[in-house]
């Protein structure tokens, strides 16, 4: 179960549902999510200073990560990018059918556009419920090398699962 947040609220039902199904499996599969939604996700030689890329297509929509990333980068940047697929495909319309975000996760959107899917993109790499287990788990006082477990745990950098569990 995830926490009912804001960005979260903003999902259209039949799509919230087919993310909820994702959660429950650690880490997250986050090209199985997109598939379920109908993305096409691709690994691309984008230029060093984009992480993503989501596209509307004559079929549907189209994200291309940058394969010169690290893993847990193109992990968040995809979640980020399906983000974008779940709250703001008026926004992509509105920008040309194209979101293009830098290494900074700014695309030409209004900040708060990017900010919303950062969250929401962290909430689904890292879902509530599982924090909350991971939490029980290890008590109040959680040390840094519980946060690289838990980071490898989840398939995120370690300053996102640091970033995530100080919201």
């Amino acid at each position: 179960m995830t926490a009912v947040t804001k960005e979260w609220q903003k999902i259209k039902q039949a799509d919230r549902e087919t993310v909820a199904k994702h959660l429950n499996e650690l880490p997250v599969k986050l090209g199985a999510l997109a598939k379920d939604l109908g993305i096409d996700v691709k690994l691309s030689s984008l230029p060093l200073n984009v992480s993503g890329q989501i596209a509307k297509t004559p079929t549907g929509f189209e994200i291309k990560i940058n394969r010169h990333e690290s893993r847990q980068r193109q992990r968040f940047t995809l979640a980020h990018e399906i983000a974008h697929f779940l709250i703001h495909r008026d926004v992509i319309e509105r920008m040309g059918g194209t979101l293009t975000d830098s290494v900074l996760y700014r695309s030409g959107a209004s900040e708060s556009i990017e900010y919303e899917a950062n969250r929401l993109a962290s909430q689904i790499v890292m879902p509530e419920h599982a924090l909350r287990a991971a939490y029980s788990r290890f008590g109040e006082n959680i040390s840094e090398s519980a946060v690289e477990l838990l980071a490898e745990e989840f398939g995120v950098s370690k300053a996102a699962m640091e970033i995530r569990m100080a919201a």
